[in-house]
């Protein structure tokens, strides 16, 4: 089943599909066990960053492999790609779904970048989601510029696009104060327009919000900085009392955490 399919069937049934970003092969390794645990299906995500880092072949190969190995139901997923170039080099890599992330842009200029990669995402078959409104980046400060239902409509019209990430309260990265999801205006844009919507920034938002979320219409939610937290904090803890320098007996305790962390998050959804 394409990803396509499977969020649409996620969309408006009170499910969705947790989307996980990896950085090597241990945090890929951690994810890939929650899910055969869980025995659910999990999208994997790439950022720029970690392209830069593990190179495009070798991550979309090692995702794959592992997809593989540990019987995952799964799909490759590009997180906030920021150009057609690196859109262009993931779909030629094989990754089932790209972001585009023009949300910065103007609504207008938004939609024509994004309509230019729904085009040339339709030769490869490959999912395509994109951003309206402002959801903070890291380092961002968090401003209540939330999507609106009717640009929500025309945007989905205009492009395209499979799936649209909203803002809706939430923000990439750790929360200073507990975040509110605005879930009446999630229902609006829910009815409004035929999309796939997605919750970035899912990390540090708490689980009855979470849920609450789904039941009125997210599809796919998205987890990074959770996953890094508690893969590195662990690290730490055991490098800080130990002289051990091997480091396949360091990592596993490091992966359980994020093993749990994970199976934990595809039991509530």
């Amino acid at each position: 089943m394409t990803l396509t399919q499977q969020l649409n069937n996620c969309s408006g049934s009170g499910k969705a599909l947790l989307a996980v970003n990896f950085y090597n092969f241990e945090t890929l390794k951690g994810l890939l066990l929650a899910a055969q645990i869980s025995k659910s299906p999990l999208i994997l995500q790439l950022s720029e960053s970690t392209l830069n880092y593990l190179g495009i072949t070798c991550a979309v190969d090692m995702a794959r492999v592992a997809l593989k190995q540990f019987e995952v139901q799964g799909w490759v997923h590009l997180d906030h790609g920021s150009n057609i170039e690196i859109i262009r080099k993931c779909l030629d890599a094989g990754f089932d779904s790209v972001m585009i992330d023009a949300s910065e842009q103007s609504i207008s200029e938004n939609i024509r970048i994004t309509s230019e990669v729904v085009r040339l995402a339709e030769a490869y078959g490959a999912n395509v989601e994109a951003e309206l409104g402002y959801i903070a980046k890291l380092g961002q400060n968090q401003k209540p510029e939330f999507t609106q239902p009717a640009e929500a409509k025309q945007f989905v019209e205009s492009t395209g696009v499979n799936a649209l990430a909203v803002a809706i309260g939430t923000a990439h990265g750790f929360y200073k104060s507990t975040p509110h999801l605005e879930i009446e205006l999630l229902k609006q844009i829910h009815a409004a327009t035929s999309a796939a919507l997605v919750l970035h920034g899912g990390s540090g938002v708490p689980d009855d919000q979470l849920k609450l979320a789904v039941q009125c219409g997210i599809a796919k939610v998205n987890l990074a900085t959770e996953t890094k937290n508690i893969f590195m904090k662990t690290l730490q803890q055991l490098l800080a009392n130990t002289e051990e320098i091997d480091l396949r007996k360091i990592f596993p305790p490091a992966i359980d955490a994020v093993t749990q962390l994970i199976a934990n998050k595809l039991s509530m959804l």
